[in-house]
């Protein structure tokens, strides 16, 4: 089963021959038009199963797709106020639960030093959810210890220590053995998507630590296949986790 979180700067009409060539079960997509808009504008309705989406511009929210007989669905707990950190029961050859996240502090109108950002206002909110097991939390979180400062509420810090405290843990980390803030392989080459321009590692995919063995591949996209191209300023995390057919949340 393989998860595929990515922000694709708008157009994702354009680029779906690219995320569909990573062969996703299901794919977290940040800035995603919605989905009649994509239908509209794309040559072949390559949407499988109809998507989870939110968003107030039609043309960049937050999806979540499944594929191959996997399919979203937006869970009722889901609190609006959080716009882009939505709760997801995956359900399929597996069951599961998603927090899907486009993490925006200035959205939430945060003040970044003295009050929490959403990503852990969700957390609080959506602790039972993400207690269950199988979890995963994919997207944009746009944050990193690196920018980290002493006593502000929106550090990066806190929120990795928030979600170990749940069991859940990220698989970049644990699978390459870097510490948060030493990542060698960035996710967003900002601005004018050069390779020596400013880099940043900001999308994760965290996931329970029970799942952590059945890891079977990981990995983070190139800068020559999805920057270098012009498909996006980000490239695409991508995890792929063995023998997961049949379990459900709490099963393992």
């Amino acid at each position: 089963m393989r998860v595929v979180a990515w922000n694709c700067n708008m157009a994702l009409h354009r680029k779906a021959e690219a995320l569909l060539a990573l062969r996703p079960d299901v794919a977290v997509i940040s800035e995603c038009a919605e989905p009649p808009r994509l239908r509209g504008r794309s040559d072949v309705d390559w949407i499988e199963a109809e998507p989870v989406w939110v968003g107030n511009n039609p043309n960049k929210g937050l999806a979540v797709f499944g594929f191959n007989g996997y399919r979203a669905r937006l869970m009722p707990e889901y609190a609006a106020y959080l716009r882009y950190i939505v709760p997801v029961r995956v359900e399929g050859p597996s069951v599961f639960n998603l927090l899907a996240v486009w993490a925006q502090i200035a959205a939430a109108g945060t003040n970044r030093k003295h009050q929490l950002g959403p990503l852990r206002r969700a957390i609080a909110r959506y602790r039972e959810f993400l207690a269950e097991t199988p979890c995963f939390i994919a997207g944009d979180w746009n944050n990193n210890v690196f920018w980290d400062k002493p006593g502000w509420r929106t550090n990066h810090r806190g929120t990795v220590d928030s979600l170990e405290r749940l069991g859940l843990v990220s698989a970049y980390h644990e699978v390459r053995g870097e510490a948060q803030g030493a990542e060698t392989i960035p996710t967003l080459y900002w601005r004018d998507r050069r390779k020596d321009g400013p880099t940043y590692h900001i999308d994760y995919i965290f996931l329970s630590r029970a799942l952590l063995p059945r890891i079977g591949h990981f990995e983070v996209g190139g800068f020559e296949a999805w920057c270098g191209n012009g498909l996006s300023d980000h490239v695409p995390l991508l995890v792929e986790i063995e023998d997961l057919q049949g379990y459900s949340c709490s099963a393992l």
